[in-house]
Formats: structure tokens, C-alpha cells, sequence
């Protein structure tokens, strides 16, 4: 099936809508209360996560050059309480505006084996949002799916960003054929793990004749999908069968 092709409007478009999302179930949580899906954080915690990555991709893709920066974002010494929330909108509001002002193709690092290009963060940025957006819902036990699209394109940046640039959980050899499906967005990947290595096999060259030999398949929404892949929720809320060691080599985060 054809993979859907994000554009710079289609990601600032979701991030226009998961961050306002994102403040509002914050302000109705403690600021000391617990996040679930990240045991280790409270509600500020989470806010100054997120608020201290848009700050540092603002520097990232001010600089117009694609040399590695020198500092890392740093979530120490930011406001608490009411200020928090409020810090968090302003660093919103201004990577908004410098992803929206840049030209996709002005240089730019990244840590992926990707163009060291500005497009890739509104992409990460996005992703970022709407996966936190859901932690801070599920803090208020109103979490909401991710939008499928968005959530399809998580999946596939899981697959072509996250595991090629060696950021997996488990660093336990893994090998064999996957194949993921999202039922909702008409969407499926198949990826071989080759111990410590993954490669995302082309689709839209796949015959429907042709046998991969998966030893696991998943079945599921988007939302669930792209969840699972970053640990938020176990794969057995999906449709799951094969070798189910294998998918614990697909966790990121």
C-alpha cells in the first residue's frame, strides 16, 4: 500500500491542534500529580520536558547550518506551578512560529539517518506533541487516540527514524520478518531485523503473490499501533500472533 507522504502544513497542522489538546488536560492535573505511561514524571515534569525540546529545536533549526549543536536541552532550573504552563505556551507559540517561517529545505542537524534538513523536525515535533498529549490526557483518565494519519506517519517514523538510528529499548539481537497493519488508515509495513539492524522493506514493490515468511504479525488502529511501538501500552491490546519476542525489538523511546 502506498505510505502516506507528510507535508510541513500536514505536521504543523496536527501540532496546532495536539498542543492546545496538551495544555488543557495539564491544567485540569496536578502540577505534582503522576503520569502514568511515564512512571517517572509528574504533570510539571512532563511540561517541562516537552517545553525544553521546542526551545532546543527552535536553536537547532535557527541556525541554518547542519553541524551538530553543542548543547543539549535542559530541563533544570524552569518554572513551576501556573508558571509552567505558561512558560510551555510561550516556547509552543515560538517554534510554531520558526517551523512555519523556515523553509523545509534550509540546513539543519538532526540525530537520524535522514537530509540534515529543517523538514525533519516539524515531522518529530508533531510526534512528539500528539505522544505526550495523550500522556497528559491519560494523567486525567481522558486519553484520546492519535489522529490516524498522524499516528500512521508515527509508525513510520518509528521504522525509518527510530530503529535505523539505533534507538531501540532492547539491545538484545533480534531476526526475522514483521509485518505491522493499520486497519483504520489502510496502511501495512513489513521490516526484517537483522540482529541490532532493521530494514523497512518496500511495499509499494510487494506482489500480493509474494511471501515475506513474517514470523509476527500485528493488527490494529493507528493510534494503537504507533502507542505500542513507544511503549505507552502493551501489544497484546492488539491483534497480535507469530513470535511475539520479535516485537519487543521494535520499542523505541
Amino acid at each position: 500500500m502506498s505510505r502516506l507522504h507528510g507535508t510541513k502544513d500536514f505536521w504543523l497542522a496536527a501540532l496546532r491542534a495536539d498542543g492546545p489538546a496538551f495544555r488543557t488536560a495539564v491544567a485540569e492535573a496536578p502540577p505534582d500529580g503522576p503520569v502514568p505511561s511515564c512512571p517517572e514524571w509528574t504533570t510539571t515534569d512532563l511540561v517541562h520536558h516537552l517545553g525544553s525540546r521546542y526551545r532546543w529545536v527552535r536553536g537547532v533549526v535557527g541556525t541554518g547550518v547542519a553541524e551538530a549543536p553543542t548543547e543539549r536541552p535542559v530541563s533544570d532550573g524552569l518554572p513551576s506551578g501556573p508558571a509552567a504552563l505558561e512558560w510551555w505556551q510561550h516556547e509552543y507559540d515560538q517554534l510554531l512560529d520558526a517551523l512555519d517561517a523556515l523553509d523545509p529545505e534550509t540546513p539543519a542537524w538532526n540525530w537520524a539517518p535522514q537530509p540534515k534538513k529543517v523538514a525533519f523536525w516539524p515531522r518529530r515535533m508533531a510526534l512528539e506533541t500528539a505522544v505526550h498529549r495523550w500522556d497528559a490526557q491519560l494523567a486525567i483518565a481522558s486519553a484520546e487516540p492519535i489522529e490516524a494519519k498522524l499516528a500512521s506517519d508515527g509508525v513510520s517514523e518509528v521504522l525509518d527514524t527510530w530503529l535505523p538510528a539505533g534507538r531501540r529499548r532492547s539491545p538484545e539481537p533480534r531476526y526475522g520478518v514483521i509485518q505491522l497493519v493499520a486497519a483504520d488508515a489502510g496502511q501495512d509495513w513489513y521490516l526484517r531485523l537483522r540482529g541490532t539492524g532493521v530494514a523497512l522493506l518496500d511495499t509499494d514493490t510487494i506482489l500480493d503473490s509474494d511471501d515475506h515468511h513474517a514470523r509476527a504479525h500485528v493488527t490494529g488502529n493507528a493510534s494503537d499501533l504507533v502507542l505500542a511501538l513507544w511503549g505507552r501500552i502493551n501489544f497484546d491490546v492488539l491483534e497480535v500472533s507469530g513470535d511475539v519476542t520479535l516485537l519487543e525489538g521494535l520499542r523505541v523511546g
